[in-house]
């Protein structure tokens, strides 16, 4: 455990002792809230990995492809940080269930541990192929990513002429395949929706990105799923669900995220595919609050109960559920924004999408796409590819809540 608390008096008379569940991005900067808004008493950081917390979007593209990647060089800070902040890491250490009458955390090594508030910042878990379409001896063959170790053990195997199938056409999926592809893999992807990220933005920007991996030789096959995967010598039979079957020697499950909430069972904190919580982030248990991709609230800039699992959003309620927990119950509002990198198409996206939104599409080509979402008359979205400038327009647009004929007609 790295120390740094006893640099603090506590000064808080109803939260002398905050612990913060999940050493993740938000769970950091939960932390850094804390001390921000002035905090004296004690932090706790827990963490179910051995590494200092770090960063994961470089994990699926930068780090994926350099082979002297590492926690280190993903570290969200120093460790002089946490000292000098007065935060204590409980690191390789998972928390197993809260009594919130009590107000005590269980830890995996049979430890507990007091708390007066509690920040619920666990994030999620990378969801596995269902185990019944595994065959005998398939497991080592069968990647996801989600930590630094998922992807040191997926980078060994990513070699020149590696035959890898794709399962997702997701942000990860695609992110995935680009790197393999890179590294000289013959890459196929699979997805059950008819293009790939339609789930977010419909088939028409799909089409797009297919073209983009199609041009990079990335073979992307949609409309059909996987239905087995056989064991055959030192690799598999992936065959799909149209009857197609294809040899491959790595398999990367790029299907999405589960929120890491079961050990809040029995806390009596509602979950419902994550942490149910009110406006400003609380719970359902007074003292016990939430951020970050499992945090389920309602944003009022778009009048929509929401769950984002996106690198802004969880910095940013990390920060406020800081404020939450030490009595400020402003609510949490935001245009949540995220990017992804594919063969040099640099992909912003500001606001909400959905595929059945009103879409227009501003501009197209084979290295630029610009799209606006609108819905009840209002701008909702935009995705900016390689288009900097209109990203940052719409951005102020929807600051303005700008009227969708407003923005709709100049495009």
């Amino acid at each position: 455990m790295l120390s740094g608390a006893g640099h603090f008096d506590s000064g808080t008379p109803s939260v002398r002792r905050a612990l913060i569940v999940g050493a993740s991005l938000a769970g950091v900067n939960a932390a850094a809230g804390l001390r921000d808004r002035g905090f004296q008493g004690e932090v706790h950081l827990f963490g179910t990995e051995d590494e200092m917390p770090y960063t994961r979007p470089p994990l699926s593209k930068d780090a994926l492809e350099a082979p002297d990647s590492s926690a280190e060089s993903l570290a969200l800070h120093e460790p002089g940080w946490y000292v000098d902040h007065g935060v204590d890491l409980h690191l390789g250490s998972a928390v197993t269930a809260v009594d919130s009458a009590a107000k005590l955390i269980s830890d995996d090594r049979g430890n507990t541990h007091p708390y007066d508030g509690l920040i619920v910042a666990t994030g999620c878990e990378a969801r596995r192929l269902p185990a019944e379409i595994l065959g005998e001896g398939t497991g080592d063959l069968v990647h996801t990513l989600r930590t630094v170790t998922d992807a040191a053990r997926l980078r060994e195997r990513l070699l020149p002429g590696t035959r890898v199938v794709v399962i997702g056409a997701g942000f990860i999926g695609l992110e995935v395949a680009a790197t393999a592809t890179k590294l000289g893999a013959t890459v196929t992807v699979v997805d059950v929706a008819a293009a790939p990220l339609s789930r977010v933005f419909g088939d028409a920007i799909g089409h797009w990105f297919t073209a983009l991996h199609a041009r990079h030789g990335v073979d992307v096959r949609c409309s059909t799923s996987v239905a087995r995967v056989e064991r055959r010598g030192a690799g598999a039979e992936v065959t799909f669900t149209d009857g197609e079957r294809l040899p491959a020697d790595l398999i990367v499950a790029g299907i999405g995220g589960r929120p890491a909430v079961d050990w809040l069972a029995g806390s009596g904190v509602d979950t419902d595919c994550g942490v149910v919580c009110q406006p400003d982030l609380s719970t359902s248990v007074p003292g016990v609050v939430a951020a970050g991709d499992l945090a389920i609230w309602h944003n009022a800039t778009f009048d929509q109960t929401m769950r984002v699992e996106h690198w802004t959003n969880a910095v940013e309620q990390g920060r406020h559920s800081a404020g939450r927990l030490l009595g400020d119950r402003t609510a949490f509002s935001s245009i949540p924004y995220f990017w992804t990198d594919q063969f040099g198409a640099k992909l912003r996206f500001v606001g909400r999408a959905a595929p059945d939104d009103d879409v227009v599409v501003e501009q197209q080509d084979d290295k630029t796409l610009v799209a606006l979402f609108g819905r009840h008359g209002k701008l909702r979205g935009a995705v900016c590819v390689n288009a900097p400038r209109k990203l940052a327009k719409y951005r102020t647009a929807l600051d303005q809540s700008a009227a969708w004929a407003d923005v709709a007609c100049t495009a």
